[in-house]
């Protein structure tokens, strides 16, 4: 499990609006596992959550953080991860808290400013992982990075990821494809100059992709690019949510 993806969730301004968006484009169901005072909305696929949703606090609103989605690293020892991500040049956003009997986290960010979790679940007995490709479920993890080559060496000595295939891409440079496992399971690049800063984004399964495009510009959210296809065969696009978090989306079907 160390060093895999396995759970994400976004702090938005407006989490009721956010609950409706996404369960219109992405067709999950909704779920509360509001704990200690802090509210929270499970996004579930079949029953099973796959991802979370809250309000950005207040102190994080403050600092300008817009509303976006972040991602889980699992590893072994959450304070142990995080001294040597500040040895390896990383910056702690939150430092280590724990949410009992359910997960320890802090919120990071690597060397080049891209934030997410590095965290460890607590639950005795997590339901098992939905299969590949189920709608709803992620499909794919993206890091626009300030320079891939360096990035992934800190992921590489982080959390032990290794290179998969790599494609040119002409002006806009290599993708690299990155495997946590035995399988890719996402790619990185250095960011074209219209991307303001270095961060990670994350594809969401949908069964066809002109169909969930329609459903995007009906729910008031914002097509960015595509449709697209992709190596494989599959067709992506990137939106913005009415709220103003950047999202994909990933279907094996036009």
């Amino acid at each position: 499990m160390h060093g895999k993806f396995f759970w994400y969730d976004i702090m938005t301004t407006d989490t009721e609006a956010a609950a409706r968006f996404y369960s219109d484009v992405v067709g999950w169901d909704t779920q509360d596992a509001s704990s200690g005072g802090k509210n929270y909305t499970l996004f579930t696929v079949d029953g099973q959550g796959v991802a979370g949703l809250m309000a950005t606090p207040e102190e994080v609103a403050q600092r300008g953080v817009k509303p976006a989605w972040l991602g889980y690293v699992a590893v072994d020892d959450v304070d142990a991860a995080v001294a040597k991500l500040k040895q390896e040049g990383g910056n702690v956003k939150h430092e280590p808290e724990t949410v009992p009997g359910i997960i320890r986290f802090a919120v990071v960010a690597d060397p080049q400013g891209a934030v997410f979790y590095v965290a460890k679940g607590l639950i005795d007995k997590a339901p098992p992982a939905l299969p590949l490709g189920t709608p709803g479920t992620i499909g794919w993890r993206e890091l626009y990075a300030g320079e891939w080559k360096s990035a992934f060496a800190f992921y590489e000595k982080m959390f032990g990821w290794t290179k998969a295939d790599s494609f040119d891409m002409g002006p806009m440079g290599t993708y690299q494809l990155f495997a946590t496992g035995e399988e890719p399971a996402g790619g990185m690049m250095t960011k074209p100059e219209a991307v303001p800063y270095p961060n990670w984004g994350y594809y969401f399964n949908v069964p066809a992709i002109d169909a969930a495009v329609e459903r995007v510009k009906t729910a008031a959210g914002t097509l960015l690019m595509g449709p697209t296809e992709v190596p494989g065969g599959q067709w992506i696009v990137q939106c913005i949510d009415p709220q103003g978090a950047h999202f994909a989306l990933v279907a094996p079907k036009r």
